[in-house]
């Protein structure tokens, strides 16, 4: 009796389908409707998920910050400040070099985004690169450049760790140079914006492991070579 009525429901919902010129057999409806709550599982957990990587990268930061130069912050200190569990570290980074990739990557995007709020204040191609050039070599002050270096510190060795900064920062950065070089009448705007993010960077890695600020004239002369970069109207040997 209990098997006659459910082929029936069956049969009917079958031909709901066909009607609709879908045919879906009972199996296919199951396997949508599991499909559908563990996309909906997914979701909740990938919200979650996103919260845990903010806490580890805000603690990781906070951690490195505070042991400077002096002493690596182990993995357990770091999921200690985020309030989390070494499982969830690993859930998300294979070691720690690899957050303090991402701590690097993700400061690079806040970098870009204050030196892109910097540039909208001026109204010329020249003001723009200026900016640039100043926000950049900013990071060299005191304060920034003690969380910086304590960052780049724990990148494997002090070399790797700098080798890893400029490989994150050069491409964001250099990108917020493309229009005012191409203002400026640059033939290849793209690479002579990329050549002048590094000659920046690489001055602003100077100032860094030298533990000192530029000085204003240092700062005019690179927004100056900047300049005359943004304007070669031709690549040298061609």
């Amino acid at each position: 009796m209990y098997a006659r009525a459910q082929n029936s429901i069956l049969s009917m919902a079958n031909t709901i389908s066909e009607s609709t010129n879908t045919v879906l057999r009972p199996q296919d409806e199951a396997d949508d409707i599991a499909g559908r709550i563990a996309r909906r599982t997914l979701a909740r957990r990938g919200a979650g998920y996103t919260g845990e990587v903010r806490r580890l990268l805000d603690a990781g930061l906070a951690a490195m910050r505070r042991c400077g130069t002096q002493s690596r912050p182990r993995v357990s200190d770091i999921v200690a400040t985020a309030g989390l569990s070494n499982d969830a570290f690993y859930r998300h980074f294979p070691s720690k070099d690899a957050l303090v990739a991402a701590i690097l990557e993700d400061g690079g995007v806040r970098l870009r985004g204050y030196l892109s709020h910097q540039m909208d204040k001026e109204t010329t191609a020249e003001g723009k690169v200026k900016r640039w050039v100043g926000g950049v070599m900013s990071q060299a002050e005191p304060e920034i450049a003690a969380t910086t270096l304590a960052v780049l510190w724990n990148g494997g060795s002090a070399g790797q760790g700098l080798a890893v900064g400029r490989h994150f920062a050069s491409a964001p950065l250099a990108a917020l140079l493309e229009e005012p070089f191409a203002t400026l009448g640059s033939d290849d705007p793209a690479l002579h914006a990329s050549l002048a993010a590094h000659a920046t960077l690489g001055r602003l890695s100077d100032c860094l492991w030298q533990h000192r600020s530029p000085t204003s004239a240092e700062v005019e002369g690179i927004a100056d070579f900047c300049l005359r970069a943004g304007s070669i109207g031709g690549v040298v040997g061609s």
